[in-house]
């Protein structure tokens, strides 16, 4: 195993392996994996190497590197499992490598709805530029500007004849609708691509465009059927062992199809979302699996993520169909409180019994009066508290850009 780099993307993420070791391994004979942000898999044929997604474009040559320290055998086709800036914007070195070998660059096969993901991006960089700085806390996002488009795209399922090998290439609709799974059947391989992350399943990001858990499972389910031995993920560590690979990808499955069902059955009821949010559990069995935990999503953002795509954007109060604009709700309850500095005492006794309605009332103040730095620190340390003590890296990802809000503006720059 090769260490290619330090991980920098979020200490809850790195603690759980989430972002990757940056080690190498073989795992099968002439089959690579690599643990990274995000994970790359490698096949080596009599013809070249199948890879398996090439991660993100600041590791690109890291990544590279770490597996050509296992085989120097050129690149003959890259598969993208989705076209998510993590999982194809790292191929310019293998093309490269190509060109300065004067061999045929490597040709890139994903499924066809990459190619209108690629042309979002272009459109919507801003967006993207501002929530990947709020989930994992950077500064400055600077959007890619170079894609690697694909030179073969395909509908619902092709297969790939490598060196005498196949590799069966399936479309499903999970975290994207452009995902892609790959199933290496005379290695018994599976590469899930995000269908499976080492944690609860990335089905509800509050700041992502929509996904999809019931087609999810389908796809879980599916991948259980084939009998793989080892599963290699688009996230966290890899799973060795057919009964541990079966029995990872069924859990998961019935997580999500538990979160489905209750989710159907209270929208059914005609229960408000808050209610329908609130009353949904994942079932303690499930719960208690080490690779289902909410370390990067939480159950909550998966229900209002379907509540989304069944129910429509209203969240059943009638108030909140054609709502007054923030500030003045903030200043009305600031006025009924008796004052912004009432909310702010409220908030910070609150703070250590009920972070989460602290939270509100924290952020009424600061809407209500944003130059009152006695509410923008109240928003500060609050939201800090509510920071450390949540479990999702998305959640504390909020929570903190609300905190670095803060901080600007009692530094006079401005949120």
């Amino acid at each position: 195993m090769t260490d290619t780099r330090a991980v920098v993307t979020g200490d809850l993420g790195q603690r759980r392996g989430f972002f990757g070791t940056g080690e190498t391994t073989e795992v099968r004979p002439k089959t690579y994996f690599l643990a990274t942000f995000a994970n790359m898999s490698a096949f080596e044929t009599d013809d070249g190497l199948l890879l398996v997604d090439t991660s993100i474009r600041q590791f690109a040559e890291a990544n590279r590197d770490a597996i050509r320290r296992l085989t120097t055998t050129p690149c003959h086709t890259i598969v993208y499992t989705h076209g998510h800036v993590d999982h194809a914007f790292g191929t310019g070195p293998w093309l490269d490598e190509a060109l300065a070998n004067k061999r045929a660059k490597p040709r890139v096969v994903a499924h066809e709805n990459v190619v209108d993901r690629f042309k979002t991006y272009r459109r919507m960089s801003g967006l993207n530029e501002h929530i990947n700085g709020v989930q994992f806390g950077f500064d400055n996002v600077a959007w890619p500007e170079e894609y690697f488009w694909p030179d073969v795209v395909y509908s619902d399922a092709i297969t790939l004849r490598i060196g005498g090998e196949r590799f069966e290439l399936r479309h499903g609709k999970g975290e994207t609708d452009d995902a892609t799974w790959v199933w290496a059947p005379d290695r018994g391989v599976v590469c899930t691509g995000d269908f499976w992350i080492g944690c609860a399943p990335n089905c509800g990001n509050p700041q992502k465009v929509q996904r999809y858990p019931e087609e999810w499972a389908d796809a879980l389910e599916t991948m259980a059927g084939l009998g793989p031995e080892v599963l290699l993920p688009g996230h966290g560590p890899l799973i060795d062992g057919a009964d541990a690979v079966r029995t990872a990808l069924l859990d998961a499955a019935a997580y999500l199809r538990s979160i489905v069902e209750q989710t159907v059955d209270g929208l059914n009821r005609g229960l408000p979302h808050e209610q329908v949010v609130a009353s949904v559990r994942v079932p303690d069995d499930l719960a208690a699996k080490p690779y289902l935990q909410p370390v990067y999503d939480r159950p909550e953002f998966i229900v209002r993520n379907l509540i989304r795509r069944l129910g429509g954007w209203w969240d059943g109060m009638p108030a909140d169909l054609l709502p007054a604009a923030p500030a003045a709700r903030a200043r009305e309850i600031a006025s009924l409180a008796g004052g912004v500095h009432r909310l702010v005492e409220r908030a910070r006794q609150l703070a250590g019994t009920d972070i989460a309605l602290a939270c509100h009332l924290a952020e009424w103040a600061a809407t209500a009066d944003p130059a009152d730095a006695a509410a923008q620190e109240c928003v500060r340390d609050v939201f800090r508290a509510r920071a450390e003590g949540e479990v999702s890296l998305m959640g504390r990802g909020i929570f903190m850009h609300a905190v670095r809000t803060a901080e600007k503006t009692l530094e006079g720059r401005g949120a």
